[in-house]
């Protein structure tokens, strides 16, 4: 792994909350991703499922993690399933990690190789009552392909019918809402990474570079770094481009007086980072782009300052909604007639800022969290509103990652990273 070392306290005190929430005599099963295929020989980069990673810290192929606390025997009631090494896997793909190995990443004693794991399952099975099966409940989630944790599933559930099942996914969504300290660490190196190639871009653009470029420079910066690369797919979209959400072409030229909207950061040991940051493609904004930017960049400091504990997400959407309603107003975007007959369900503003204002974040750049309960302490948010306009070919988009905290204002992760529209200008003039 290009990253550092992780303490394994880390994925020892995960398990110690995780198994505090299960039922008596049950029994929890956690597995790693596929390797997908492309065609021929030819394979996807392999990204670890980050529920068995938020456990375990493992993060290869072809293994599984059982979790067991009412287990009569000691040493079953954690346990890791892994691919076995030898000297030939060595040669052809590297080095695996060795029952050692494992112990000193997850913490967990019990290590055994995969070709084990139906005769070791047998026998913990008979011991329990219940199984926690792990399916992703994601409120985003669309999901067309079957999972290596969907094929263990249907060969668990068909082999012992009489268990009852439950499900880990909500308890999931509690406990990795509310990040440890090492994690938010872990979430700061990945924006420190950020604000690395954000600031190297700033130096590199110039009328007439390309989006790819953009994203070229990012991707070095992060890479070199330790980073494996992006959170997420980049968008670098210039002009009209901002105004399609999810743009992620990156294969235009950037034009003189245009803007550059950039949603595009860093991942670190698996955490994710998310960034946004308009800029100006000649350097400077004009006085329209530097007025909607401002009016953006208000709007995403008011709402920072709601991110308290026991703040409702519905009420905090619905207040996000009438700071960009008043500034639209100014813009002259919107006029009285707008809000006095718009539909309740689908506000005025919508028509141009429709997208949500925050989400958390962590080992997924939209991670678990649950947006039916309050605001928590340790919960790591983005903020990001956005105004786009088709009509005037460019949209604004701002964001940054904050962590909610006991009392006061949140932390802003992102502090160090440029955003003012005056330092911007400066620092691509320099």
């Amino acid at each position: 792994m290009k990253y550092q070392t992780i303490d394994p306290t880390l994925f020892i005190k995960n398990r110690a909350k995780f198994t505090a929430q299960m039922q008596a005599k049950s029994l929890a099963v956690f597995n790693s991703n596929d390797i997908y295929p492309i065609s021929a020989d030819s394979t996807l980069p392999f990204e670890q499922h980050r529920d068995i990673f938020y456990l375990s810290g493992v993060d290869q192929e072809e293994s599984i993690l059982v979790l067991f606390p009412d287990c009569p025997k000691l040493k079953h009631r954690e346990i890791l399933f892994l691919k076995e090494t030898n000297a030939h896997i060595a040669v052809w793909e590297g080095e695996k990690l060795t029952k050692e190995a494992a112990y000193a990443t997850s913490g967990i004693q019990t290590v055994y190789w995969l070709k084990d794991m139906e005769r070791v399952m047998f026998e913990i099975l008979t011991q329990c009552d219940t199984i926690y099966i792990n399916t992703n409940e994601h409120y985003r989630a669309t999901v067309d392909v079957e999972t290596r944790e969907d094929r263990f599933t249907k060969w668990l559930k068909a082999k012992y019918p009489a268990h009852a099942v439950a499900k880990s996914n909500p308890i999931l969504q509690r406990l990795r809402a509310i990040k440890e300290d090492t994690e938010i660490a872990l979430i700061q190196k990945a924006c420190n990474l950020t604000e690395k190639g954000f600031r190297r871009v700033l130096n590199f653009v110039t009328p007439n570079v390309t989006e790819y470029e953009i994203e070229a420079e990012f991707i070095h910066e992060f890479i070199r770094q330790r980073s494996k690369g992006f959170a997420y797919t980049p968008i670098i979209a210039s002009g009209a481009n901002a105004n399609v959400l999810h743009y992620i072409q990156n294969n235009n030229v950037c034009k003189s007086g245009d803007l550059i909207l950039m949603d595009v950061a860093a991942e670190y040991a698996n955490y994710s980072s998310d960034m946004t940051r308009t800029i100006p493609v000649s350097g400077r904004f004009s006085k329209r782009q530097k007025a909607v930017y401002n009016a953006v960049l208000h709007v995403k400091n008011e709402a920072t300052k709601m991110l308290l504990p026991g703040t409702d997400w519905t009420s905090y959407n619905k207040e996000v909604g009438q700071l960009m309603t008043s500034e639209l107003l100014q813009l002259g975007l919107l006029d009285k007639a707008d809000i006095a007959h718009e539909d309740p369900d689908w506000p005025a503003y919508k028509k141009y800022f429709m997208h949500g204002t925050s989400h958390h974040l962590g080992l997924d750049t939209h991670d678990y969290g649950l947006l039916t309960t309050p605001m928590q302490p340790n919960m790591v948010l983005t903020v990001e509103p956005g105004i786009y306009i088709p009509e005037e070919g460019f949209g604004i988009r701002l964001e940054d990652d904050v962590v909610i905290q006991d009392t006061g204002a949140p932390i802003n992760l992102m502090k160090n990273i440029p955003i003012e529209a005056d330092e911007i200008e400066t620092l691509m003039q320099a």
